[in-house]
């Protein structure tokens, strides 16, 4: 189907895989969903097919997230849904086996690395290399990081937020906190429940944390009517939830990314602090795209800052780009094997 050397980006993230083949782009953008029936732990649907399922299967039927806060929550099931997503791209000849540059959040410790590279070589990699999630954002946010100045990027994901100082083609000063847009849902859900005595499901929480909650009060002013289940009558029930009750909801976790935000400045060397100033803070990753999220950093810190073009693909774009740039790297992502292009 494809060349010999076929070379694959994955951004394995907590709420989304993307998928990115040289030459191609993104060729595939699915969620990281699993649905398995509990009784035969058979699965029966991956990603966007399996999402439709949340919520709304029968008591036999999950689905499963095998992704939390970055990290490999259940090893059999994420390379289950690997290999699907590798031979969807790749087709299931598997005589052309794929290398594969594999994203992950810097926080990651060397066990958590070792359990992706292996789901993936399980799953039909040729060889696997890990890149860390702000460099690949970096990357795909178009930032040229091999140059001798300092450039700060913010990925929000699903589960994490990582936040680095890069120069160099380095990271510098970094942070990773398991705070970010899965959470945003969790404090909705949670303040719907507190406030309204209403429960709710994910798909609501997450139509209300894009549709009208905002990183600070008055960043916006929208309303939406969500619906769910009275839990004082068990009956369903609909209400409306304003900007100012969905930024109050969310309002803790983002006060947690824009002080770690915050920190990492502090820590970082002040000739590259300079450069900051001058060139400005990218946020990329889906949960960066909170309304007004950039808006509240900039208050915060007095520094420009800017979501990226297109934040949700920034690091599976960047993924790509890694493959091409090898020989820039050093330290996790470097591998002789690869300098043979």
């Amino acid at each position: 189907m494809f060349g010999m050397n076929m070379d694959i980006g994955i951004d394995l993230g907590t709420a989304n895989v993307l998928v990115y083949v040289k030459g191609k782009g993104i060729v595939l953008r699915e969620p990281s969903v699993v649905a398995v029936d509990k009784d035969t732990n058979r699965v029966l649907a991956i990603g966007e097919e399996a999402r439709r399922m949340i919520g709304r299967t029968p008591g036999n039927i999950v689905a499963i997230r095998p992704l939390r806060e970055g990290v490999i929550a259940d090893y059999d099931i994420t390379e289950t849904m690997l290999r699907h997503f590798i031979e969807k791209v790749v087709g299931k000849s598997f005589v052309f086996r794929p290398r594969i540059m594999i994203c992950i959040p810097s926080g990651v410790t060397m066990v958590e690395q070792r359990a992706v590279q292996e789901a993936a070589e399980q799953a039909g990699a040729r060889h696997t290399q890990l890149i860390e999630e702000p460099l690949a954002a970096a990357l795909g946010a178009g930032l040229d990081i091999a140059e001798p100045y300092g450039s700060m990027v913010v990925d929000i994901g699903g589960g994490t937020t990582d936040i680095a100082v890069i120069s160099l083609g380095g990271i510098v000063q970094s942070a990773s906190l398991r705070v970010a847009g899965d959470r945003f849902d969790d404090d909705i859900i949670a303040y719907v429940k507190r406030e309204f005595n209403l429960m709710i499901g994910e798909r609501t929480a997450e139509n209300v944390k894009m549709e009208v909650a905002a990183a600070f009060r008055n960043a916006r002013d929208a309303v939406m009517d969500i619906r769910g289940r009275d839990l004082l009558s068990g009956l369903p029930k609909n209400l409306q939830i304003t900007t100012a009750q969905a930024s109050d909801a969310v309002n803790q976790s983002v006060t947690l990314i824009v002080d770690c935000v915050k920190k990492v400045l502090e820590e970082t060397p002040p000739e590259l602090a300079a450069d900051i100033m001058d060139r400005g803070i990218i946020l990329t990753g889906g949960g960066a795209m909170l309304y007004g999220l950039d808006e509240l950093i900039r208050q915060e810190t007095e520094i420009p800052t800017a979501l990226a073009d297109d934040a949700m693909s920034c690091v599976a774009m960047g993924c790509g780009l890694a493959l091409d740039a090898f020989s820039k790297f050093d330290g996790k992502a470097t591998n002789t094997k690869f300098k043979d292009k």
